[in-house]
Parts: C-alpha cells; structure tokens; sequence
C-alpha cells in the first residue's frame, strides 16, 4: 500500500464513483487513488440518512488509515448526508458532489431544466439549498430515479430493464420542454449515450465529475499537498460487496482488467458511530412519487 498521507480516497455507495475516479485520473495523472465501492451497502438512495452517515465514517477512517491526504465523497446522497459532519470530524480536505444545477441554469436555452437524482438526494435540505440558490432562474423539474443507479451497479448499461427506466423517467421532462439535464448521482454519467440517444442531440447533459476534479486539484494545491513527481500514481480498489461479480462490472465500466480486494472486516460490517448526530432532516424515508417542478 502507498505510504502514509500520500494518497486520494475516493468513496461511492457503488460503482458509480468510477465515473468521478476517471476524471482525477485525467486531472492528477502523479496521485496515487484509493477507491471504495460500498458495494454490499448499495445503493445509498433509499436507506436511512444516519446509516448513510455511519458507513461515510466508518470508510473515511478506512481512508485516512490508509495513508489519504484528501478524500472524495464520490457520491450525491452521502454527500447530502454527511458531508458537513466529516469536514468538522476530519481536517483533511474533504470534497463532495451536488448536481450542477448553476451551469444549467445558465445553459438551458428554454429556461426549463431537468433533474436526474436519487430519493434520498431530492429529498436532502442540502439539495433544498441548492434550488433555493440556483433554481429560481428557471424551471426546474426534479426527477427521482428509483433503480437507475441498481442498473448500473449491475453492469447492465444496455438492457431492456434499463431502457424502460430510462424511457420512464425522461419523457415527463422531455414533454415539458427541458433542454439541459442535470446527472444527480455518480453512476448515471456512465449511461450518457443512452440517455443522449432518448432525449436527442438538443439536450445538453451536465455531469459535475469534471469541476468536483478541478476543486480537489485546486484544494491540493493551496494546501501544498500536490505530488511533484511525474510518475504516474497507482490506482487501488476495495469493495464491501462480493468481489468477483463487482470485479467484473468495474472492469466493463473502466475498460481495462483491475485487482479488487475485500474491505477489512471490521470496515465491512462494523459501521461505528460518529461523533456529531446532527443529520439532514431532509431524509424522510418516505418514497418520492414522479418527477416534481419547482417553481
């Protein structure tokens, strides 16, 4: 393993932080990547918000364990949950991800916007906030997207399943006008040509990886914890689900074989209590119905 405070963690409920992990890749060729795919705890969108927050702990201390010098919350609904705990609990640099919803709004030509996102993410006072900031501009219409992040997590980016999702959650946004879709959760970016393909070439679609690896090189860099060698860095991959099915649906996504190793037992299973409980009271359990404007 890479030496102490050397390294980036980068966490997801799954696989869909794959999609985040490509883009500091590009960005930071000489860091050295720790990457956890929560794997056994999939999918964060319907479960409770304090058990969100728990399993972003316990991996967090994994991290730091490890040697991080930062770590990415690689994931919309565990950034929702508990962000603000980890950045008061941990001094290390901690970078989350929201749905890009201020490019968007400054984007759409027809002033309507659409939302892709989980249950547990539309329904978070961080998400709130963000409307509350950026939505009054335009239309927005907020889509939740039960089983989408599942498909991906399955591999399965082509299959009917998938394509009668997809077809289900974009034709009430696209009958409304919306022009520039906004990707609420990690896993969605690797279902970009499918989804380009329903809503046709005139729509526009946001995925925040890109500026979320921007941040997290500028954060490096103010705090002087850049790497200045040019060797490529490693790439390290753990999961808490089974290893050869998750082993297998990473590659796909990836393009290339990787060496997945299991999350330490008491990593795994043990998801200890955090010391602050102040939690989103935006995570109601209660399902979300179809997609819903703000005004």
């Amino acid at each position: 393993m890479t030496n102490h405070h050397s390294l980036i963690g980068i966490f997801d409920s799954g696989v869909g932080g794959l999609s985040m992990l490509q883009h500091i890749r590009a960005d930071l060729p000489g860091e050295s990547l720790l990457y956890v795919a929560d794997s056994g705890h999939a999918p964060y969108g319907n479960k409770p918000g304090d058990f969100i927050v728990r399993r972003s702990f316990a991996i967090t201390r994994f991290l730091l364990e490890q040697g991080a010098k930062a770590v990415v919350v690689a994931c919309n609904t565990a950034t929702a949950a508990a962000i603000a705990q980890l950045r008061a609990h941990f001094s290390i640099p901690i970078i989350g991800i929201e749905p890009a919803l201020k490019p968007a709004v400054a984007t759409t030509r027809s002033g309507v916007v659409g939302i892709l996102a989980t249950g547990n993410t539309v329904r978070s006072d961080k998400f709130a906030a963000l409307l509350d900031q950026h939505g009054q501009r335009a239309r927005v219409i907020v889509q939740p997207c039960p089983g989408l992040a599942d498909c991906v997590e399955q591999g399965d980016l082509h299959g009917p399943h998938c394509q009668l999702l997809l077809t289900r959650y974009l034709q009430p946004l696209l009958s409304e006008g919306v022009d520039t879709l906004v990707l609420g959760c990690t896993h969605y970016p690797f279902l970009i040509p499918e989804i380009q393909r329903l809503a046709g070439p005139a729509v526009t679609i946001l995925d925040p990886s890109p500026a979320v690896a921007r941040q997290l090189h500028r954060r490096l860099e103010a705090a002087g914890l850049l790497t200045e060698h040019c060797v490529a860095g490693t790439v390290d991959y753990f999961t808490s689900g089974p290893l050869e099915p998750t082993a297998e649906v990473m590659a796909r996504l990836l393009g290339h074989s990787l060496k997945l190793e299991i999350l330490p037992e008491h990593v795994h299973h043990d998801i200890p209590q955090p010391s602050i409980h102040t939690l989103d009271a935006g995570f109601a359990q209660s399902a979300v119905g179809g997609a819903r404007p703000i005004a």
